[in-house]
């Protein structure tokens, strides 16, 4: 495997060097395909190494933005059919995997950890909605764009700090259940936050929020609770494709978006890549310190900062799309999703290696 890994990343550094020269000759027509198949041979060098591969999915996801940003019209619809009408299902599909991947022992987890869970929730929907409202007064960017950074900021964590958490030897288990928690209060708290915070820049139906986070998540996640406890290791290749169909919807998800979204992107990018940093680094930092502020274990402390960095930017897309606003509020979660699984390996790396100190 490190011989094929040696081999595309040969092919990686040809790439990286007509990818310049295509730049800097203004070669727009070559300079497209060349940079996807460079982040295509990145993601495939990465996957051959096992301390590199955990970044070989957010470096493919590069290359699905590149070919959506180069190439849109792929992306938008075939025929007459619009491919955002995809989002919402495969978002379901996604929250489906989410809860065939927990069980009711994480809920139960509140009890055993009271603490280490009111700590990580109170910083979840305290921490991020308001750095997220802040930014977007700071930012400038246009109204619509400024909400969607509220709007990730007012939605639960994901199942991708949960991954954090475990590769980093924070507390998994609470994790599992900040998280499972988190997205079983987000019905209510995420329109509420949105009503109060975001309500200026565009208007905001409490009630339609409400039954979109039903529909595109609760509902998916207690269908898929019901099928782990009485079908779990049952239909066993179905256990094992769903993380694999899930990564594939996000990608989807994203490079419909951005196509949606290009011309908004390619106008504001740099801010918005700025706004975003900003926010996922202030919920790691003030997660974790936060935590320590309040006598959290240093396990517990980081888990509580994986899951209020990373938050769930599917579901933020989603909720934008069914506002109509994709193309606008949905740059923000598209921008987020894939810097925050960098940021989030990067960070769960550098822990990782410092387990055992905590041990």
């Amino acid at each position: 495997m490190e011989k094929f890994g040696k081999w595309s990343a040969i092919l990686s550094a040809i790439l990286a060097f007509g990818v310049l020269l295509f730049w800097i000759l203004d070669k727009i027509d070559y300079l497209a395909p060349t940079l996807i198949f460079f982040f295509v041979a990145l993601a495939l060098t990465f996957n051959a190494y096992d301390r590199l591969k955990g970044f070989s999915f957010t470096i493919l996801i590069f290359a699905a933005v590149a070919a959506s940003l180069f190439y849109p019209h792929f992306f938008l619809e075939i025929g007459s059919f619009k491919l955002n009408r995809l989002i919402v299902p495969l978002l379901i599909i996604i929250m489906f995997g989410m809860g065939t991947s927990i069980g009711i022992k994480d809920f139960v987890g509140v009890v055993k950890m009271p603490k280490g869970v009111l700590v990580g929730l109170i910083a979840q929907f305290t921490i991020m909605p308001f750095i997220g409202f802040g930014l977007a007064k700071l930012s400038g960017l246009p109204p619509e764009v400024a909400a969607g950074i509220i709007l990730v900021g007012c939605s639960p964590g994901g199942l991708a700090s949960n991954v954090m958490a475990y590769i980093s030897g924070a507390n998994l288990a609470l994790s599992l259940t900040l998280t499972a928690v988190s997205t079983a209060l987000s019905p209510l708290l995420t329109p509420f936050f949105m009503q109060l915070l975001a309500n200026e820049l565009v208007p905001i139906d409490f009630l339609s929020m409400f039954w979109s986070i039903m529909k595109i998540v609760i509902l998916p996640i207690l269908a898929g609770l019901l099928f782990n406890h009485f079908a779990h290791g049952k239909v066993k290749w179905l256990d094992k494709a769903m993380p694999k169909i899930s990564m594939a919807a996000i990608a989807i998800i994203i490079t419909i978006i951005t196509a949606s979204g290009r011309d908004s992107l390619l106008s504001i990018g740099l801010i918005l890549i700025v706004v975003v940093i900003v926010h996922n680094f202030s919920g790691y930092i003030l997660g974790y310190y936060g935590g320590k502020l309040v006598g959290l274990d240093e396990k517990s402390s980081r888990t509580v900062a994986f899951e209020v960095g990373m938050q769930n930017a599917g579901l933020a897309s989603g909720i934008a799309l069914e506002m109509g606003r994709l193309a606008t509020m949905g740059l923000a979660p598209a921008v987020f999703g894939p810097f925050m699984n960098i940021s989030g390996s990067s960070l769960a790396t550098i822990w990782q290696r410092k387990k055992t100190t905590i041990q």
